[in-house]
């Protein structure tokens, strides 16, 4: 696969460079670019088909370089620790490295790219409005699959569950979807959004919670009948949340 790297600080660069050169050997890097007129002349003459892209440059932003390319490339985001533009990364499902660069951080995101989809226009949408929404909840979430990329609005999952290194997404309509992402992914990322891990394999929306049982152990019965068991030390935050919303 051929790559350009588009970043406008020489030592990062560089570092990028031979990390990619000495550990990926499916890329084949065949320029690099400080600037986003500078990027999209290479882009146009080089046609790579991944692009590692800084987000802030010198005379614009990653985006804007994206928004005037004549076709979509694979993109893999270089971007400082902003916390909340990495959970917006995360609500779109677009691969970013954080700077520095850690080496196994590359290697898995190089791995994904050769495998997945050129950026498209629904992710990139999620990630500006998640950018836009600051403390807020986004509508929606892109989530990977085997075969493809599905943008579910958040109000449409009932529960996750955790299948492994995987996770089951069970969606209204009795749907589900398997990602390859852990749960403690997800748990964080859905903290926000009014979900709950109520047990080590179960996240679950507590929208769709229809009634907490105190017998057998204890367990939630979601709108659709289906019982979730609920962790020992996880009662009392249980119990807490079904207070709170008694009381709202």
């Amino acid at each position: 696969m051929k790559a350009v790297i588009v970043e406008d600080h020489p030592e990062i660069a560089e570092e990028l460079a031979q990390l990619i050169t000495e550990h990926c050997d499916n890329i084949s890097l065949i320029g690099t670019a400080s600037s986003v007129v500078s990027a999209a002349k290479l882009i146009r003459e080089m046609r790579p088909e991944l692009v590692f892209l800084d987000i802030e440059l010198p005379d614009g932003t990653g985006f804007d370089l994206l928004d005037i390319l004549d076709k979509p490339v694979k993109v893999i985001f270089i971007t400082g620790s902003d916390a909340h533009a990495i959970k917006a990364f995360r609500y779109a499902a677009i691969d970013y490295l954080l700077k520095p660069v850690d080496l196994q951080d590359l290697v898995e995101a190089v791995h994904r790219a050769v495998f997945d989809f050129s950026l498209d226009n629904d992710r990139l949408a999620i990630y500006k409005s998640s950018l836009s929404l600051e403390d807020k909840v986004p509508q929606r979430i892109a989530l990977h699959t085997a075969e493809k990329i599905h943008f579910i609005d958040i109000s449409e999952i009932m529960r996750c569950m955790a299948d492994g290194n995987y996770t089951r997404f069970y969606l209204k309509g009795n749907t589900s979807l398997l990602v390859a992402k852990t749960l403690k992914d997800y748990d964080r990322l859905l903290a926000s959004a009014d979900f709950l891990r109520v047990h080590q394999s179960h996240l679950v929306n507590m929208k769709h919670v229809r009634e907490y049982v105190k017998s057998d152990g204890g367990y939630l019965v979601m709108h659709d009948g289906t019982k979730i068991p609920v962790s020992t030390r996880k009662k009392a935050e249980v119990l807490g949340r079904f207070d709170n919303i008694a009381h709202a």
